[in-house]
């Protein structure tokens, strides 16, 4: 019998026949991938220019390396930095077609800001 078992987190147990568990199960580990996710989110922070939520993200990173990680400290910078990304695409979407307008009506000098916007 093969068993070909992706990535897993938490409690996991593989079991060929029964478990039975009593008493229940308690799972103590440390987050490597959500560490390192939290520098990749500080990093592209930085890369946009979001300072603040970069030192957000820094500082999930700096708890997610305690013993015992404070999951509502995290859960409160996580919501801030989703905040500002929300609003910063909402101007983003906002600032598009204006951005467009003027660079058309520059014509020639306006076809650099159209090749910045993809256009």
């Amino acid at each position: 019998m093969v068993f070909n078992i992706g990535s897993q987190h938490g409690a996991i147990n593989n079991v060929a026949g029964d478990q039975t568990i009593h008493g229940g199960q308690h799972v103590s580990f440390t987050h490597p991938e959500a560490t390192a996710s939290a520098g990749e989110l500080a990093r592209a922070l930085r890369t946009l220019g979001l300072g603040e939520s970069a030192r957000d993200a820094d500082d999930i990173g700096r708890e997610l390396r305690q013993r015992d990680p404070d999951r509502g400290h995290i859960a409160t910078r996580l919501m801030q930095i989703a905040r500002t990304v929300t609003a910063v695409a909402a101007a983003e979407s906002a600032v598009h077609r204006p951005l467009v307008a003027l660079a058309g009506w520059l014509g020639a000098l306006g076809s650099p800001v159209l090749r910045v916007l993809g256009l």
